[in-house]
This record gives structure tokens, sequence and C-alpha cells, in this order.
């Protein structure tokens, strides 16, 4: 018979795990959320603009400088978080059956704030009205977006937001270890998912001021970011990651295309 201090903490064990089960999934809810609403302000969605616009104006010089404040709001613990360094420190306080949890839990909630607080700034950069040129943007949006759906899910989307790991612990099963691999669009463009992110961000037929804000600070973010990404998989998988990166574009596809015509 266990001992009733071996009983308890069996209760413990048990409740630890159905607890972090279920903040991991809370925090993909969260990240459903904050992608659905990112998604509405990058539409423009006049029904979401009007619910998040709250009242109050702050004019053209508040409106930009709140929209930068937004930005750096979001980019800097995502990217702050996802450093080896940070990890490291995280994982005295923060179990590793969470750590990816709170990471995605933290982003999640700063891309809803972003969407919501985003100031709109009516001044016209391109307004493209005919019929071809809407369906060619919103093409590219919709491109983007099933491209950066479809890439998580090509690697291990539910490791990526931190389900399995949570899952794992739940089952007491050991977490497996991370290997490199490259499927599919991944031979094309290293970061494929980013891709779609920066065709999602650009793919508009009306660019007013605040929404090319929106597309520049977070194609330089996501640009940075994925700089520091890739210092991290460098030191993880070494030379084999370095003949990757002479081998597949970071980006855009067509550069692979073009050096391929220049060889031949």
């Amino acid at each position: 018979m266990p001992s009733i201090q071996e009983a308890n903490l069996s209760k413990q064990n048990i409740f630890s795990r159905l607890t972090f089960s279920i903040f991991a999934l809370i925090s993909y809810m969260i990240y459903l959320l904050g992608m659905m609403v990112f998604v509405l302000r990058l539409l423009d969605y006049a029904p979401f603009i009007k619910a998040t616009t709250f009242g109050f104006q702050l004019g053209v010089t508040g409106s930009i400088c709140l929209d930068i404040a937004l930005v750096l709001l979001f980019g800097a613990p995502h990217s702050v978080m996802a450093r080896p360094g940070f990890k490291k420190y995280c994982r005295r306080i923060v179990p590793l059956a969470i750590e990816r949890s709170l990471y995605v839990f933290i982003t999640s909630i700063t891309l809803v704030v972003l969407s919501c607080l985003w100031q709109p700034i009516d001044f016209e950069i391109w307004n493209v009205k005919t019929s071809l040129g809407m369906y060619v943007a919103y093409s590219i949006f919709l491109i983007g977006a099933i491209l950066a759906v479809v890439s998580t899910f090509l690697i291990d989307h539910f490791e990526l937001f931190g389900l399995r790991q949570a899952w794992d612990f739940l089952r007491k099963t050991e977490p497996h270890s991370t290997e490199f691999v490259t499927p599919s669009l991944y031979k094309l463009v290293r970061h494929p998912m980013m891709f779609g992110i920066i065709l999602a961000l650009w793919g508009t037929p009306l660019m007013n001021l605040g929404h090319l804000i929106l597309s520049i600070g977070m194609t330089l973010y996501i640009i940075i970011g994925t700089f520091f990404e890739e210092r991290d998989l460098v030191r993880t998988f070494g030379e084999k990651y370095l003949q990757y990166k002479r081998a597949v574009p970071m980006f855009w596809p067509f550069l692979k295309l073009k050096q391929r015509i220049a060889k031949d």
C-alpha cells in the first residue's frame, strides 16, 4: 500500500499534468483568437475597425507613435522569449512542459492588443479599384495566409504551439528530440511560414498609411527575428544548416530559380 505522502504526491502530479494541459489549450485558443483579429485588421474589416476605435482620436502624429509602439510591444517579447539564453533562464521557474505554451500565450495576447488598439490612418498610398487588381491583391493575401498555415503542419504544428509538450507530460512520455527536416515547401524557401505572412501583409487592394506602417513594421520584425533564429539554428544543427542556407533562399523562392537559370 502506498503511503499517504506518496498518494498526495501522486494527486499533485496528476493535478499539475491536467493544469498544464488546460493552460496549453487556453494558450492555443488565444492564439487562434489573435490570428482571427489580426486577419480582420489586415483586411480593414469595417465592423471590426469601428468596434475597436473606442471613441478616441489621437491625430496623425499620435496614431503613428501608438502604431509603432504596438509593433514594438509585439516584437520585443516575441523575439526575446525565443532566444536560447532566455529559454535557459525561463526553465528555472517555468516547467518545460508549458514553456512553449507560455511563449504562445504572451505573444498571442500582444497580437490581440496590437490588432484592437491599432490606429487606422486614412491617407491612401494606393487604391486598386479594378476587378482584376482586387482579385490579384486578395489572391496574394489568400495564398500568403494558406502558405503560413500549411507550413506549420509540414513541420509539427502542435509542437510549434506547445500542445504536444503538454500532451507528452500528461501521458508521462519522453519528449522527442528535435530533428532537422526540410519537407516540401522548405525545399523552396527556408522560412515558408514567414514568406506567407509577408505576402498577407502586403496583399491588399487598399494600402493606407496605417496599413503601410503595420506592413513595414511587421516585415522588418520578421527579417530581424529570422536573422537571430537562423543564428540559433546554426548553433543547433551546425554544418547541416549552413549547407541548407547555401542551397535554399530565405524567403523568395524565385531567387533559387534565377540562380539556376544563371548557372545554365
